[in-house]
């Protein structure tokens, strides 16, 4: 019984001497001054800037492009829309194109004047049969141009460009439904989004240190606390 107590209290020492030194080393780390200002990795960072003013926006959605009432799963069809009343569908999607350009367009006022053209090439949505059960994805395609505004010549494109957006289905439907946010809502967002994205440069700004602010901000300096 001895022996037994005699490791007993050897371990419970050795225990205690280890977590002492590492709550000592831990507060000198903490009190440690010699550098008041730690210095972080570089943190990269990609922001969207303005490369354009946007003067005019032209939306064509070509007669061509076959569309589909079919309540179905997948309708074969180029134009699939029934997040609005039975109608002119190439009417509502040209309403929906120009809806979603002209809000992601409307801070553009920066650089040259420049017409922004798209040409429909796909519009598919869901059917009431997909959104009423499991849900799916609005798919949107199109070919994009600019073109300055004064002499008509091409900056940019044409090229294919193409935003998917997922689509809710069965009761969270209804509930975005109930809730004002529509399936119209929901892809002029997402037309909005992306064509910002499409017509911006993307620029990179490094953060290297923890008092450094990226390019064009500026804070007041700090002096270092004294300890």
């Amino acid at each position: 019984m001895k022996v037994i107590r005699t490791i007993l209290a050897v371990g419970m020492a050795v225990g205690l001497s280890a977590c002492g030194g590492t709550d000592v080393a831990s507060r000198n780390a903490s009190l440690n001054t010699d550098v008041p200002y730690a210095m972080a990795p570089a943190q990269n960072r990609v922001v969207l800037t303005t490369q354009y003013n946007v003067t005019e926006i032209r939306v064509d959605v070509p007669k061509t492009l076959k569309v589909s009432e079919a309540n179905v799963f997948a309708p074969y069809g180029d134009i699939v829309w029934r997040g609005e009343a039975p109608g002119d569908r190439y009417a509502q999607v040209h309403a929906i194109f120009m809806d979603g350009f002209g809000a992601g367009t409307a801070t553009m006022k920066t650089g040259p004047d420049v017409i922004v053209e798209a040409t429909v090439k796909r519009f598919h949505s869901l059917s009431d049969k997909t959104r009423y059960t499991f849900g799916g994805w609005h798919n949107m395609q199109f070919d994009l141009t600019v073109r300055d505004a004064k002499s008509g010549v091409i900056l940019d494109g044409p090229r294919f460009v193409k935003i998917d957006i997922e689509a809710t289905g069965g009761s969270a439907a209804i509930e975005e439904e109930r809730a004002g946010r529509t399936q119209r809502v929901v892809v002029v967002e997402a037309l909005q989004a992306g064509i910002r994205r499409e017509l911006s440069r993307q620029v990179q700004e490094t953060l290297t240190s923890r008092n450094e602010t990226p390019q064009g901000v500026t804070t007041a300096q700090t002096p270092a606390p004294t300890l």
